[in-house]
Order: C-alpha cells, then structure tokens, then sequence
C-alpha cells in the first residue's frame, strides 16, 4: 500500500506543479483593459461584449484551476499529516480504486454522495 501511496503523491505533486504552471499563465494573460477605442465615445460594443465574454471566461478557468489547486495541496498536506486516503467526513479509508482514479479524493464514496444530496436538496 505504501508503493500506491507513493505513487499517487508523485501523480498529484506532479498535477500541483501542472496547475500553478496553468494558473501563472492564465495570470499573465491578462489584457489591459484600459486603453480606449479611437472612433466613437462609446467604443464599439461587439469588441467590448467579446472582451467581457473573454474576461468571463478566464476568470471562471482561473477559479477552476485555483480549486483544483486547493484539492490538491488538501491532499498532500493529509500525507503530511498521515491521513491520505482517510474520508475527511466519516474517517473511514477511501476506496482505493477511487484515490487511483482521483487521488485528490478527500470523501468517500458514500459520503460523496451524501453530500452531493444535500446539495441537490437545498440549492
């Protein structure tokens, strides 16, 4: 288990340095958004609808990244802690077929699903 174990870490310190990598590009990606349009006050609405989808668009990526990100580090700092692959909810070992499959998993699957319900049934 201990082999499994360091393999998985190595797959997400791997996928932690891929993120930040990610997260610094999109970061540096970003247009300056105050420069004015020569031509009518207004700018032209099309160029400044599709700057703001634009915008939209990256900084939802950029959210994404950013958690995925924190699940990651969450994980490394529970084998830090010796408490890979232990559901933070419940405390019961995480099945190992789904760490292989998601080795950021922090729930497992029962409570995955619990809490995927009472999503669901309050928003």
């Amino acid at each position: 288990m201990t082999i499994v174990f360091n393999l998985l870490r190595s797959r997400l310190e791997q996928e932690q340095k891929r993120l930040t990598e990610e997260l610094e590009q999109l970061r540096a990606s970003k247009h300056p958004t105050s420069e004015r349009r020569e031509g009518s006050p207004f700018g032209k609405r099309e160029e400044e609808a599709t700057e703001s989808f634009e915008l939209e668009k990256r900084l939802a990526l950029e959210k994404r990244v950013k958690d995925q990100l924190a699940d990651i580090e969450h994980a490394l700092h529970k084998f830090d802690e010796g408490t890979y692959g232990l559901c933070d909810n419940c405390g019961q070992p995480i099945d190992p077929a789904r760490l292989e499959a998601l080795p950021q998993a922090n729930l497992c699957l029962s409570c995955k699903a619990k809490n995927a319900k009472g999503k669901l049934s309050s928003g």
